[in-house]
């Protein structure tokens, strides 16, 4: 059966990281949400203006009709912040392959850090705190820290979810 690997956490957690790792290593497509903002919303957020729920709603059913139509080919691996419970709930809308929530976690200062060094984003390091504060956490989501090595996030990942 395939599976959607849905990547969440907040900006600098190192989902696109993991996010190709895991493709690389399951041989299955990778989609960075990311790469699926409107010009809109990268602008919003290149002016440090937090997106709203209204923001997010066509990027989100993006990003689920992505899944829907690469899940009956493939599995796949979709990075996404992914914030909300609502939010996850729109990206799990209308699939039949398994889900995999896996939510990078970390502290807010080696976060912040992560962020500052990131010459090449278009989310500025102020929208950080906005990111923590609405986050959510999932109860069905394996929870992995980001202190550990890339590596190790792979091999946790595989050890509990992969057939």
């Amino acid at each position: 059966m395939n599976k959607v690997y849905y990547i969440m956490g907040v900006s600098g957690s190192g989902k696109s990281t993991i996010g190709k790792l895991l493709s690389k290593e399951l041989k299955i497509p990778f989609f960075d949400g990311d790469d699926f903002h409107s010009a809109n919303n990268i602008q919003k957020m290149s002016e440090g203006i937090p997106l709203t729920d209204d923001d997010r709603q066509s990027w989100l059913q993006t990003l689920n009709d992505l899944a829907v139509e690469q899940s009956t080919k493939n599995s796949c691996v979709i990075v996404c912040s992914a914030l909300k419970q609502k939010y996850r709930d729109i990206l799990n809308t209308n699939l039949t392959s398994k889900t995999i929530w896996i939510h990078l976690v970390g502290s807010f200062d080696l976060i912040q850090k992560r962020v500052q060094r990131r010459a090449d984003h278009f989310m500025p390091t102020a929208l950080l705190q906005s990111q923590f504060d609405i986050l959510e956490k999932d109860a069905n989501a394996i929870e992995i820290s980001v202190d550990l090595s890339p590596q190790k996030i792979i091999d946790i990942i595989k050890n509990q979810h992969h057939d």
